[in-house]
């Protein structure tokens, strides 16, 4: 709600996460038999994996670039790979029922036609991404992804740097 309002930075909002994330000292679930337990666990490992992600982009210009850079870059990639296997486990979950994925338009060049979104349609705010080969392969074989590209349904979101 705070970032929402624009009362905090994306910065200060993956930073909270982090925090709330250590606060409760509970990781991820093992097993995904719920619609909760899933939206837990992309939150969870989305959330660690930007903080990590924001680390390794701190850290770029500095003198502790050598020994840290890659360092919190590799951390955060594991926890964006961790990320897409609770997006699978999810839809797995619901067989794929009232899901919709399609590439988005973005500003970063990076992630131009690499990023894409996931929605559950009949859940509010379930909305996922992910630039997952693998992923996108199986939401194609399963008959959910729309080649046409879209405008995110989050797409200031998704577009602020941190």
């Amino acid at each position: 709600m705070q970032y929402n309002n624009g009362d905090i930075t994306k910065k200060e909002f993956l930073q909270y996460n982090f925090n709330f994330m250590g606060q409760l000292n509970c990781g991820p679930f093992t097993r995904i038999d719920s619609y909760e337990k899933g939206m837990y666990n992309y939150q969870y490992y989305n959330g660690m994996a930007k903080y990590y992600r924001m680390l390794a982009k701190e850290v770029r210009n500095t003198k502790k670039h050598n020994r840290y850079y890659n360092h919190y870059l590799n951390i955060g990639n594991n926890y964006y790979h961790e990320k897409d296997q609770s997006i699978l486990g999810l839809l797995k979950f619901l067989n794929y029922e009232n899901v919709c994925a399609y590439t988005i338009k973005v500003d970063s060049k990076a992630l131009k036609d690499q990023l894409y979104e996931i929605v559950i349609t009949d859940r509010k705010e379930a909305i996922f991404h992910s630039k997952a080969l693998w992923l996108k392969e199986i939401l194609r074989e399963e008959g959910v992804f729309d080649e046409e590209v879209r405008t995110s349904k989050i797409s200031e979101y998704i577009n602020e740097r941190y």
